[in-house]
C-alpha cells in the first residue's frame, strides 16, 4: 500500500508546486499516525522514508533489561539480541512494525493526515506568493458568484472581490477576464484569503502608473485621488520636472492615455488636476471647472469658506453636490460654498450684529467679518489672542467682547437694540464723518442726518481756522484737488473723496467700477459707507 512513494511524491511536487520534503514529512506523520492508532500510544514510535526502498518506515523503540515490567516499552537482553546480536542491557533497540497489520481504517487515517498536511502547504505557498503582491493589479477569470461576492480565478489561488468593492452596474458572466487591485491578503484557518477591489482609488492609480511612463518614471506623481465608483473621479498630480506638464502627461496625445483608464472603469468621468503646495489654490483647482472668487480659510478647523458668483454656484457644488464632495475628499479640507449675494447677506446680518456690542467699531467690525467671525457664536469662541492685533484693541476690550457674546447666549440679552435698515446706514457713515472731520456729529433722527449729509458740501467754509494735515496742507489745499463731480455725490464726504482723489479714484466712473472692498481700504472707511457711496456714485 506505501510502497514505492518516490514516483508519487514526484507528481505530487509537480501537480501541486509543494516541496518534496513537505510531502515526505506529510507521509511520515501520515503514517505515524496509522501506527498509534493501531498499536496505541503507550509504544515509542518513530517514522522514516527510506529512500532507497522508496517507502516509509515505522519502527517502535524499547528498553533493554533483565526483567520485563512493561512489554510495550521494555524488552529482554535474550529476546533483544536476536535483534541485534551487539545489544546490552540499557540500550534502546529498534523493531520495524510490519503495515500488513495496520488495515483499512488505519490507511484511512493515513491518507486523511496526507492530505490535510498538504493543503496547509499550499495554503502556506500561496500567502508567501501573494503577501508581497498587496498593491498590484492582477487580471483572472470570474468563476462563480456568492451571495453578491465575486470569485475570481487568479491561476494557483481564488480571490474574492466583495459586493462594495464592485464598481455599481458593472456585470459579469462566469468566464469573463477581470482585472483588479489586491487590496489585502488576510491568512484564515481555511485558505488565505486574497481581496480584491475595483472602486478603491488606489486601483485608480495603479492604472494610471500603467498607461503613464513618466509616472512609472517617477518624474510625475499622483499626490491623491479621490472616487465615486462608476459615477466621477478626481485625480491631483505634480511634477518633479519643470519642463513635463503633469496633466497633459497623464492626459496624452488626444487623451489616449486617460481613456484607456476610462475605458477599464467603465466610463468613469475622470478630473485631473494640478497639485498645489498652497491650500487656497489646491482647492480651487480641484473645484475646476467652476472659478472661484474668494477663499476664507480656518487652518484651525481644516475648513475653507469659497466664494463664487451667482451664475458659478452650483457649477461649484455640482450634480447632488458631487463636485464639492469630491474635492473634499480630494484636498482633505471641509468645505463650505457659498454665493456672493448670500456673502453679503451674511456680512450685512454680522454688521446689524456688531452695532448692537458697543465695544466695537465699524472699522474692527469689518476686520472681523472678514476674518470669519460672522456670528455671536464665532466671537463666543475666540481667544483673546486672536482680537489683540485688531487696531483700537486692547486685552481688556477683547475679553469684554468675548464675554459679553458668552453673556448674551446665557441671557438673551444685548447691551443694545438690534438696529434698522437705515440706522445701520446713518450709524456707519456717522462714525466715519466724525473720524474724517475730527468733530462730533449729533443728529437726533434719521431724517436730521439725511438733512446735514445732504448740505455737507457748504461744511468746508464754516471752518473758521483750516485743519492742519500731517503733510502740512490744510483742509482748504486738500478740497482744491477734488473734482467738482465728486461732490455731487450723495454720502461722500470732502475728507473721503480727498482720500479717494490720492488713491487714484478721481472720476465718478473708477469709483463705480472698483469694488466695495477697494474703495473701503484707500479711504480706510467702513465697508458699508464704501457701497453707499459706489451704489450714489452709480446714480448721477
Amino acid at each position: 500500500m506505501f510502497s514505492d512513494l518516490s514516483r508519487v511524491i514526484e507528481q505530487v511536487v509537480k501537480e501541486r508546486g509543494v516541496n518534496r520534503e513537505v510531502i515526505i514529512q506529510a507521509l511520515e506523520a501520515a503514517v505515524l499516525t496509522a501506527a498509534r492508532n493501531k498499536l496505541g500510544l503507550d509504544y515509542e514510535l518513530e517514522a522514516s522514508f527510506n529512500e532507497d526502498l522508496g517507502e516509509v518506515e515505522i519502527f517502535k523503540f524499547r528498553e533493554v533489561v533483565e526483567v520485563v515490567e512493561d512489554e510495550k516499552k521494555q524488552i529482554a537482553l535474550d529476546d533483544a539480541h536476536v535483534l541485534d546480536p551487539e545489544s546490552d542491557i540499557g540500550d534502546s533497540i529498534g523493531e520495524k512494525v510490519d503495515f500488513k497489520d495496520f488495515g483499512r481504517i488505519s490507511a484511512q487515517r493515513a491518507k486523511q493526515v496526507i492530505i490535510q498536511r498538504v493543503r496547509d502547504a499550499e495554503k502556506d505557498i500561496i500567502y508567501n506568493e501573494y503577501k508581497d503582491r498587496k498593491g498590484e493589479i492582477v487580471n483572472g477569470i470570474v468563476r462563480r458568484f456568492e451571495k453578491g461576492n465575486i470569485i475570481v480565478d487568479l491561476g494557483r489561488a481564488e480571490g474574492i472581490l466583495y459586493q462594495k468593492d464592485q464598481i455599481p452596474r458593472e456585470t459579469y458572466q462566469p468566464g469573463d477576464r477581470i482585472r483588479c487591485y489586491i487590496q489585502d491578503i488576510v491568512k484564515s484557518s481555511n485558505s488565505p484569503q486574497i481581496i480584491l477591489s475595483r472602486s478603491s482609488p488606489e486601483f485608480l492609480k495603479k492604472l494610471f502608473e500603467m498607461e503613464v511612463p513618466e509616472i512609472y518614471e517617477g518624474i510625475v506623481k499622483i499626490v491623491a485621488a479621490a472616487r465615486e465608483p462608476g459615477g466621477r473621479a478626481k485625480v491631483a498630480v505634480t511634477s518633479s520636472d519643470a519642463n513635463v506638464d503633469p496633466v497633459g502627461a497623464c492626459v496624452g496625445m488626444k487623451g489616449s492615455r486617460v481613456q484607456s483608464v476610462v475605458n477599464e472603469l467603465k466610463g468613469e468621468k475622470i478630473d485631473i488636476i494640478t497639485y498645489s503646495e498652497n491650500p487656497a489654490k489646491y482647492v480651487c483647482n480641484a473645484l475646476a471647472p467652476a472659478e472661484i472668487t474668494k477663499v476664507i480659510i480656518d487652518e484651525e478647523n481644516r475648513s475653507m469658506n469659497i466664494i463664487v458668483t451667482d451664475d458659478q454656484l452650483s457649477l461649484a457644488i455640482g450634480k447632488r453636490g458631487q463636485n464639492v464632495r469630491m474635492a473634499a475628499m480630494l484636498t482633505g479640507w471641509k468645505l463650505d460654498i457659498q454665493s456672493e449675494t448670500k456673502l453679503k447677506e451674511i456680512e450685512e446680518k454680522a454688521r446689524k450684529m456688531y452695532l448692537r456690542l458697543p465695544m466695537v467699531t465699524p472699522s474692527q467690525s469689518d476686520l472681523l467679518i472678514r476674518r470669519g467671525y460672522t456670528t455671536l457664536e464665532d466671537v463666543a469662541d475666540a481667544q483673546v489672542e486672536d482680537l489683540l492685533d485688531l487696531p483700537g484693541m486692547d486685552e481688556e476690550r477683547a475679553q469684554e467682547l468675548i464675554d459679553t457674546a458668552n453673556n448674551i447666549f446665557d441671557t438673551g440679552e444685548w447691551p443694545l437694540p438690534e438696529p434698522e435698515d437705515d440706522v445701520l446706514f446713518v450709524e456707519s457713515a456717522l462714525d466715519a464723518l466724525e473720524s474724517e472731520l475730527g468733530e462730533s456729529t449729533e443728529h437726533t433722527s434719521v431724517e436730521q442726518f439725511k438733512e446735514q449729509k445732504s448740505e455737507q458740501t457748504d461744511l468746508p467754509t464754516s471752518v473758521e481756522e483750516p485743519e492742519e494735515f500731517g503733510d502740512d496742507r490744510t483742509l482748504e489745499d486738500i478740497l482744491s484737488e477734488i473734482p467738482p463731480e465728486l461732490l455731487a455725490i450723495q454720502g461722500l464726504s470732502p475728507r473721503v473723496a480727498a482720500s479717494l482723489v490720492q488713491a487714484g479714484f478721481n472720476t465718478i466712473e473708477a469709483i463705480v467700477k472698483a469694488d466695495s472692498l477697494t474703495l473701503a481700504e484707500a479711504a480706510q472707511i467702513a465697508v458699508a459707507l464704501a457701497e453707499r457711496i459706489k451704489k450714489a456714485a452709480s446714480e448721477l
